[in-house]
């Protein structure tokens, strides 16, 4: 007497999953085929270029944003208002002498959100330190005056690249405090990057609350590993720093939205990613590629007359790079209005060859996704592992709101990351066009299953 059942169990999940077979196929056939992803991209990279928040690019990226979305054939658009500190860089430059050696221009990138030194000559000593632990053993009569070299290196052993850029991040964020604590002068670190050239990565540090807001600049690796060699050997290292930069106040921008209307119900999706990038390169891969894939969700729902269940909301974050303001003004924004989330997916891991979605939700919301991975396989999708989401999107977790990240091949993403090198030529159309293929796919599953 339990055959029947059983079997048909069986027979429905084989019918749904040939029907969500054929849909997964449409839609990739739309975007391969038709997708306006990769142009997309173009515009926004050679039209308007790098757009960090508060200035004059950003503005125009908001306004581009805006017609992409009517463009897709969103419903709705709308800017939605975002507070944001505004921090400019300006001229820069580092010059170092070893020993009795001439005096060297070297390659270097003040971290986002660091104070300079008012256009005037910082001079000093260079220590060398190898990683925050020995730091913390040193006396601070040794860091007094001193300008403080950090040369942490990625850890090449891990596979997923994300890994050692969060184990190697600390060294950005909070080594600028931690050595004005002990009265240096300033701070210089290895660049987050698991490549071994002489570019230097940009990103944000912070600082805290009480505490001398001294200078912190990146190197790039090769620099890094010649200024160790000259230290090691105890030759006297001399450094003389230059910057403009600072923060300027703040500023009211946007964060930009359009969506589709649910035809069952109001309850929100969210697909996004950051519309600012750092003000070096174009923002190409962070995050022009989740920017237009996410508009190409929205453009292919449309284009394929999909009766979405629930709303589908693209947003265009502000504010990621240097101060997430977007991602929380967006929670605020829920919370006052009362709008179920039912899910939110966030790109931020460049327009790369498809790897996975993480699964930042409860058990059974986790096990749902997982169970559709077969039919994700055929393109790439093979993992739907880590409980969190992108940063943006993380803060409806305090609503608990399932949240996912779309993850990629990440072996090259931070050879370029948050540096010059970040241009469109480094995007390859079929990679970028199949992310937004399978995240597509996902917001098609949950709008129809959950």
């Amino acid at each position: 007497m339990y055959l029947l059942p059983l079997f048909l169990g069986g027979f429905f999940y084989a019918q749904n999953f040939k029907e969500d077979s054929t849909q997964f196929r449409k839609i990739s056939d739309e975007i391969l085929t038709k997708g306006k992803g990769y142009e997309d991209l173009r515009e926004l990279t050679k039209n308007i270029g790098n757009r960090l928040s508060g200035s004059a690019n950003y503005e125009k990226a908001t306004q581009w944003a805006l017609q992409k979305l009517k463009d897709a054939g969103a419903d709705k658009v709308w800017l939605q208002p975002v507070m944001v500190n505004v921090w400019t860089r300006g001229k820069e430059s580092l010059q170092v002498k070893i020993g009795n050696g001439k005096w060297q221009n070297i390659k270097m990138l003040s971290l986002g959100n660091s104070e300079g030194t008012q256009g005037k000559d910082l001079k000093g000593h260079l220590i060398l330190v190898k990683s925050i632990e020995d730091f913390q053993k040193l006396p601070a009569e040794v860091i007094k005056d001193k300008i403080v070299f950090f040369n942490y290196p990625f850890k090449q052993e891990f596979i997923v690249t994300g890994q050692a850029y969060g184990d190697a991040g600390k060294y950005r964020r909070i080594t600028a405090s931690e050595v004005a604590k002990k009265g240096g002068k300033a701070v210089i670190i290895r660049s987050l990057t698991s490549n071994f050239d002489d570019v230097p990565h940009t990103g944000s540090l912070k600082y805290e609350d009480g505490i001398a807001k001294i200078p912190a600049v990146a190197i790039g690796a090769e620099t890094a590993e010649e200024l160790e060699k000259a230290l090691l050997k105890r030759q006297l290292v001399e450094v003389v720093l230059n910057s403009n930069c600072g923060m300027n106040g703040q500023k009211l921008t946007h964060s930009v939205i359009g969506e589709i209307t649910g035809n069952k119900d109001n309850s929100v999706i969210v697909v996004g990613g950051h519309l600012d990038s750092w003000d070096v390169g174009e923002g190409a891969h962070d995050d022009g590629a989740g920017i237009v894939q996410s508009i190409e969700v929205l453009r292919s729902f449309k284009n394929l007359n999909i009766k979405n269940n629930h709303t589908i909301r693209v947003v265009c974050f502000a504010n990621e790079e240097n101060g997430l303001s977007g991602g929380r003004t967006y929670l605020e924004n829920v919370k006052k209005s009362g709008e179920p989330h039912l899910f939110a997916l966030e790109s931020d891991s460049g327009g790369f060859t498809p790897r996975g979605f993480s699964v930042g939700m409860n058990a059974e919301k986790a096990q749902s996704m997982k169970s559709w991975e077969k039919l994700f396989n055929p393109y790439g999708i093979y993992e739907f592992t880590g409980n969190y989401g992108g940063a943006d999107i993380t803060p409806l977790r305090e609503l608990n709101v399932p949240v996912s990240n779309f993850s990629t091949d990440s072996q090259r993403y931070f050879d370029i990351h948050h540096t010059p090198e970040d241009t469109f030529e480094k995007v390859n159309r079929r990679e970028l066009l199949l992310g937004a293929a399978v995240m597509t796919q996902l917001i098609y599953m949950v709008d129809q299953n959950w």
